[in-house]
């Protein structure tokens, strides 16, 4: 009975040690997590609702919500040309539950004194889109080409109202670059995105815009509006007949983009989910067509490749800006 009893007792204290490695398991902080993400996902938009930034968030948001199985909720923070929505994502968790969409200024805020925002202090998810940039007026406007254009700007210094989506943005830079090549000298006008810069200009309110063509189409289709010159090495299949400025002699080229990042920090296996989930969203056949229609050009990049082009940008801006007349 003895040598029964002690059997028993080996026993039941091997089942006790058993049991009790298994609860230290799963009490003692020893569990696998849980899958991410576990809850929406904050997209902040550093411009106001409407225009080409918002419109490319919006459906990106939509394409990442199928990969992910999750809400992403697009939220827009105007000011400060980027800054105000860009500065937000960088103080946040940096536990993937926020990201953000960044323009070309991304990599412009440093040089422009706007802010001390680079792309060397947040990570980096991914790139989604290149936006050529044209010369955009009024359809009833005095000028029917660029020659015109630039000849009634030097007949009538600071006249020509020209509306950008912000100080130091890309189209403020963009329209700058342009005034000091071709030695004219325009009035800008700041709005908090491009959008409200067209609608001033259908509105009367400015005399031209140089953003994103994408923003002006339907303003040409209206009949308007009307584009001058594209700002890209090549003519946009949209507008065939349109020159570019590189034609005309004039050695001016430039393109926005927007890609996606979260805060300095992000844990890399968070990291992967969201750029999978945005390359998903990028190369969706809804997100190439909306981007054909708004003559934008889907154009990924992974992280690692993002990270090395916005360095290269960055270190563009901060050579180019300083020589420049900005106003």
């Amino acid at each position: 009975m003895k040598k029964v009893a002690v059997v028993v007792s080996l026993l039941m204290g091997l089942l006790v040690g058993c049991g009790s490695q298994g609860t230290q398991g799963t009490q003692g902080g020893q569990a696998p997590k849980a899958a991410f993400p576990e809850k929406e996902i904050t997209l902040v938009v550093p411009f106001a609702a409407g225009g080409a930034s918002d419109a490319t968030s919006r459906i990106i948001a939509k394409g990442m919500e199928e990969k992910l199985k999750k809400p992403v909720v697009v939220v827009n923070k105007p000011g400060g040309t980027g800054g105000v929505g860009m500065s937000f994502v960088q103080a946040s968790p940096n536990d993937g539950y926020t990201m953000g969409y960044v323009p070309a200024e991304f990599a412009m805020h440093k040089a422009l004194g706007l802010s001390d925002l680079e792309p060397s202090k947040f990570d980096l998810i991914g790139q989604a889109t290149m936006v050529p940039a044209a010369v955009t007026v009024a359809a009833n406007a005095p000028y029917n080409t660029i020659e015109e254009f630039i000849e009634f700007a030097k007949k009538n210094p600071g006249k020509v109202k020209v509306g950008n989506s912000g100080s130091g943005s890309i189209w403020h830079v963009a329209a700058s670059a342009f005034a000091n090549k071709v030695g004219v000298t325009f009035t800008d006008i700041p709005f908090e995105g491009a959008a409200p810069a067209v609608t001033a200009l259908m509105g009367g309110h400015v005399d031209a815009v140089m953003v994103g063509i994408g923003e002006v189409k339907s303003g040409v289709e209206a009949k308007k509006l009307k584009v001058l010159a594209v700002m890209t090495a090549e003519r946009d299949k949209n507008f065939p007949d349109v020159p570019t400025l590189k034609e005309k002699g004039i050695d001016v080229q430039f393109a926005g983009w927007g890609g996606f990042v979260v805060p300095k920090g992000t844990p890399n296996e968070v990291k992967t989910v969201l750029a999978d989930a945005l390359k998903h969203a990028v190369n969706s056949d809804s997100f190439k067509k909306f981007a054909d229609e708004r003559s934008m050009i889907a154009a990924y990049k992974g992280p690692e490749d993002f990270a090395a082009f916005a360095d290269e940008q960055f270190k563009y801006f901060n050579e180019l800006i300083p020589t420049m007349k900005l106003k």
